[in-house]
């Protein structure tokens, strides 16, 4: 392996974010987290300027000229970027001039998302919570069904015994157990081990549209899928119930009539529960609704906590169940005006 192979695999697999540019602010090379960042792959951002990926950024630009006149290197901390996107990025950077090439000035980038690290400990958090309450139900649903059991068997005793007339009481006791029964299964959510094996998301997805669509015909979406997303090992099913749970949230969100935006992207280097992989599928489900209500987004995948009148509360839990059986996550940001659930599940063929 050469020298230059060498270093492009260490920049390949940093965190950080880090781009060359040349005198005249232009792109020369960037690593995968540099793409992810600025939401640009390397072939598009290759010759374009600087300033066309962070365009408001006056004082950093400003920083870049001087640095490259002055041939002096710079750290900024807790600086917010703005991206060509709109979106608002904390991050800490340093700039440093460097020999690329023979000719010419050449500056080295390297941008840290101050909010790597909190989205690690929030991601543990939120797993370390939901593993905490599954143990929880488990003991509590096992205390549930032994009583539950011995009503119901009861009651069929007691039917025996009477009259038509009477056994309309024993028949209420009997489908209230089973009621009981059915609400404690779905509160453990599902007990299968994934069948997994070789399927396409963007299949799942439009499955999905489909069905979402016949059920509510006010219902806007728009598709952004990226089709070089390679196909992901899963088990199909399980992923159509969690991505399906998500989407009828969505769909309550905007009372039926509203903007839900189906969104797949690649990302490279995420780390997801402490464990970094090289390649994972990102699906966004946004709406356009309310958003979430403050008070209810650090248990919003609690079992039974919902903020609708007619919500079990399930729907989230058990699609987080799903996609962590995947090696998964789920997670979401929410603003009025816009929700977006993330579904994170790596690409590798991981047998754990």
């Amino acid at each position: 392996m050469s020298e230059t192979t060498s270093l492009q695999t260490v920049l390949d697999n940093l965190h950080s974010a880090v781009l060359v540019i040349n005198q005249s602010l232009l792109v020369e090379c960037m690593n995968p987290s540099a793409e992810h960042l600025f939401h640009i792959s390397t072939k598009r951002a290759i010759n374009r300027s600087i300033k066309e990926l962070i365009p408001t950024d006056y004082e950093l630009l400003d920083r870049l000229e001087r640095s490259l006149i002055s041939g002096h290197p710079y750290t900024v901390y807790d600086f917010t970027l703005h991206s060509h996107t709109g979106e608002e990025i904390n991050v800490d950077y340093s700039v440093a001039p460097i020999t690329y090439k023979p000719e010419g000035k050449y500056l080295l980038l390297e941008f840290t998302r101050l909010g790597r690290f909190m989205k690690i400990s929030k991601e543990e958090t939120l797993l370390h919570q939901h593993d905490a309450t599954r143990s929880l139900l488990r003991g509590l649903a096992h205390e549930i069904k032994n009583p539950l059991g011995g009503i119901r068997g009861s009651a069929q005793l007691l039917e025996r015994e009477l009259d038509d007339e009477s056994k309309e009481f024993t028949n209420i006791v009997i489908r209230e157990a089973d009621r009981l029964q059915n609400l404690v299964d779905r509160m453990l959510g599902p007990n299968n081990l994934p069948a997994k094996g070789k399927t396409n998301v963007h299949k799942i997805l439009e499955h999905i549209r489909q069905l979402v669509q016949a059920e509510s015909e006010n219902i806007s979406f728009i598709i952004d899928y990226d089709p070089s997303l390679p196909d992901i090992v899963a088990d199909e099913t399980m992923l159509i119930q969690a991505l399906l749970n998500i989407t009828r949230n969505a769909v309550s969100a905007v009372g039926g009539n509203g903007e839900i935006t189906l969104r797949t992207r690649p990302r490279r280097n995420c780390s997801i529960r402490s464990k970094t992989y090289a390649l994972v599928a990102q699906i966004d489900i946004i709406d356009n609704g309310e958003g979430i209500p403050e008070e209810l987004a650090e248990t919003l995948f609690f079992p039974m906590v919902t903020g609708r009148a007619d919500g079990t509360g399930l729907g989230l839990p058990i699609a987080q169940s799903l996609i962590q059986q995947h090696n998964g996550l789920i997670e979401f940001n929410s603003k009025p005006g816009e929700t977006c659930f993330t579904v994170l599940l790596p690409l590798e063929n991981d047998h754990d």
